[in-house]
């Protein structure tokens, strides 16, 4: 508990195996502006407070600070302190534990620099057999999400027959390592959009067309840029309220 300031309402980290300090308070710091508790606007404790709160030491704290600073949660003032951003929508946390919110969200982060590229050299390399598996995944996906339906494994599809339609073995075996990760990240951004609006069930579908046709057209860079724009709207309707209808 933290006098003079907001209230850290958990007391000290519970430990979790496989999850480092840094994310764990992070998870903490989330459900507090998730749950309102620490509300848009308002100034978080010190560094010393949050320190003392959770018996953390300070480069745990800024760690975890920087990540809600990378994710647009929390912005900084200097010499002034944190203020919470924005909050995010309430089912975020119920789709994903609060602790594995800044992995999913550094593995989106790592996605929009490697699928970029991806993309990009689809649209050089991929021929009319490659072509067709992305159209496949594509209408599997958009059939899928129009039926609001789990639609999990026909988004990794999509992005997994990009990847092979670069010519490139190891961006396949890059994603295939990274597959669980991934499809916990797209699980929590289908979820919350499968309980939205059709506009944005459409908008999600159309990113994804966007990257098919500039791969069709042999436009490399509107197929990177296209890659990337998607990516880092998938990221961002994960975090922002404003998003979720």
């Amino acid at each position: 508990m933290i006098s003079d300031g907001p209230n850290m309402d958990s007391g000290r980290l519970t430990i979790r195996k496989r999850k480092t300090l840094s994310d764990q308070l992070y998870g903490q710091i989330l459900e507090q502006i998730v749950s309102g508790t620490l509300e848009q606007g308002e100034k978080l404790p010190s560094e010393n407070q949050i320190c003392s709160a959770f018996g953390v030491s300070r480069p745990v704290v800024r760690e975890a600070l920087r990540k809600l600073q990378d994710d647009g949660l929390v912005e900084a003032r200097r010499g002034v302190g944190s203020f919470v951003r924005k909050r995010p929508p309430q089912r975020l946390i119920e789709f994903a534990t609060a602790d594995s919110v800044s992995g999913l969200m550094r593995a989106m982060e790592a996605r929009m620099v490697v699928e970029k590229a991806t993309a990009k050299l689809a649209a050089q390399r991929a021929g009319s057999h490659e072509i067709a598996r992305i159209e496949a995944a594509l209408k599997a996906l958009d059939d899928t999400m129009q039926r609001r339906e789990v639609a999990r494994d026909a988004d990794f599809d999509f992005h997994l027959a990009v990847a092979e339609a670069s010519g490139n073995e190891v961006f396949v075996t890059m994603l295939n390592a990274i597959r669980d990760v991934m499809e916990r990240a797209i699980d929590v951004a289908q979820s919350i959009t499968r309980e939205g609006s059709q506009s944005r069930i459409d908008r999600v579908v159309r990113e994804h067309r966007q990257v098919y046709e500039a791969i069709v057209a042999r436009d490399a860079e509107a197929a990177g840029l296209s890659m990337a724009y998607h990516l880092l709207q998938s990221r961002q309707r994960v975090t922002d309220y404003a998003r979720e209808e």
